[in-house]
């Protein structure tokens, strides 16, 4: 075997359809576009969302909702993924920066801090928010829960 034998699997090449090529090809003359109307000639281009006149999907469907411009998305972590980080990292401190390098937030994510699971270690949590049964979990054990 060497390079002058290499072929392509059987069927996966097609070949492609040489459109306007004279009555011979068996696709001149339209050139596979119909007869007359806009779709036919050359610079046609049909509208987003154009569907032959009839009612647009887009219409048919009712407006709902709105987004608040005010609201301020925070990332969720919980206080087992905190207790996971002390064990493997052995940090008494967390804060927003200890969470970027473990890659559990963003460079730019606000973080809150949520009650599920359980802390076996005092550890003292720096994020921009926190719920109330995470607060009372982290003060449970000596440690700070401080709002940046």
């Amino acid at each position: 075997m060497d390079l002058s034998n290499l072929r392509p699997a059987k069927g996966s090449v097609k070949t492609r359809k040489r459109i306007g090529r004279g009555q011979g090809s068996g696709r001149g003359g339209t050139a596979t576009r119909g007869n007359k109307g806009a779709q036919s000639r050359s610079g046609y281009k049909s509208k987003v969302g154009f569907e032959g006149g009839q009612m647009p999907l887009m219409r048919r469907l009712p407006k709902f909702g709105f987004k608040n411009i005010n609201r301020i998305e925070y990332k969720s972590i919980n206080i087992d993924v905190l207790q996971n980080i002390a064990e493997k990292k052995k940090l008494v401190l967390i804060d927003v920066a200890a969470l970027y390098e473990n890659g559990l937030i963003g460079k730019n994510d606000k973080v809150k801090i949520l009650g599920r699971g359980e802390l076996r270690a005092k550890i003292d949590v720096k994020a921009h928010a926190f719920s109330a049964s995470a607060v009372k979990a982290i003060e449970a054990l000596g440690g700070t829960a401080t709002k940046i």
